[in-house]
């Protein structure tokens, strides 16, 4: 059953994108000329600090300012944001992107891209930032799935779940997860699929990655990456909620 079609009421919240590389201290000095690239997609900006956490037997007489590293360093994070705010956010050892906007990665049917949005960012980032290799590329998509009734069998009928229901039934569950990581063609992929019956939430969450590789080939590993999350999510799905997904959404339930 492949998803071939943009749907109007996507179960699909959040999508994230990120590289990781080595730390670079010369990054900071070449963020005036990447925001200069960006600046028509991503207008606003801002300058962040991460603190980091010390773990420290300072004793009865100890202060915290006199440890090295301390409150008042962290580390440095150069945050933009587009009108639709998608954030973007680099530090001198990765960059990432959330969307709680785009509800597809690359179908040619859609005005508006995930993949679009990757390879603007990218194409302007590496055109300043000479990166060697990528340590670490990953994508992830956070979707929040429909509970058409809290009976086992309605649930099965919607969803190819891995829950154990057969032992532990639905209509007893108070809360539960599962989370595997598999490795498949050389890429690691992430499932957790999770429910709270008091919040009456279904969630699924993959995450796939890989590691080390060239600059020139992000772009081809993210599509892998997608269609390996993709295939997930077919596998967990079943027609009805194509059918769900495929129901406008009503304005006075407006996002």
């Amino acid at each position: 059953m492949p998803i071939k079609e943009v749907f109007p009421n996507p179960t699909v919240k959040q999508v994230i994108f990120q590289i990781k590389f080595p730390n670079l201290f010369s990054i900071e000095s070449k963020i005036g000329d990447f925001q200069t690239k960006i600046i028509s997609e991503f207008p606003e900006s801002s300058l962040m600090f991460r603190k980091q956490i010390v773990f420290a037997d300072i004793g009865p007489e100890g202060k915290i300012e006199e440890l090295p590293g301390g409150p008042s360093e962290g580390k440095k994070i150069w945050q933009f944001k587009s009108e639709k705010k998608i954030t973007l956010n680099i530090l001198t050892s990765s960059l990432d992107l959330t969307s709680n906007y785009h509800k597809t990665y690359n179908n040619k049917d859609a005005p508006v891209r995930f993949r679009d949005t990757i390879q603007f960012v990218l194409e302007n980032f590496l055109s300043i930032v000479k990166l060697p290799i990528i340590q670490r590329i990953g994508l992830r998509y956070i979707d929040e799935c429909p509970v058409p009734a809290l009976t086992t069998a309605s649930f099965k009928e919607w969803y190819n779940t891995v829950f154990p229901f057969e032992r532990f039934s639905i209509e007893e569950t108070v809360e539960t997860s599962y989370v595997t990581l598999v490795k498949r063609n050389g890429y690691f992929v992430r499932y957790l699929e999770s429910f709270n019956a008091e919040q009456n939430k279904y969630v699924l969450d993959f995450d796939s990655y890989a590691q080390n590789i060239k600059p020139e080939d992000l772009l081809g590993v993210t599509d892998k990456l997608h269609e390996l999350i993709s295939n997930e999510f077919e596998k967990t799905i079943k027609t009805p909620v194509i059918e769900y997904m495929k129901k406008p959404i009503k304005k006075d339930e407006g996002k």
